[in-house]
């Protein structure tokens, strides 16, 4: 599910007892207005590293041909 895609995203991942839905998530009540995320992504698998670390390059590139651009 994702929300208004824009500049700045947030991509979550919950555990797998969890129910999660955009919509629960309230990050503005906590974040002054510039650093909240315009956009919300819930996936069950990110792209993780062979050290188990999360793959922010494939998180980015999948963003950036839905733009039709890269950096």
């Amino acid at each position: 599910m994702t929300i208004d895609c824009d500049k700045i995203m947030a991509v979550v991942e919950p555990l797998e007892s969890y129910r999660l839905d955009a919509a629960a998530i309230h990050l503005r009540a906590h974040l002054a207005g510039y650093k909240a995320p315009r956009s919300v992504e819930i996936r069950r698998d990110l792209p993780r590293e062979d050290s188990g670390k999360i793959f922010k390059r494939r998180l980015r590139d999948s963003q950036w041909l839905v733009a039709g651009r890269t950096i």
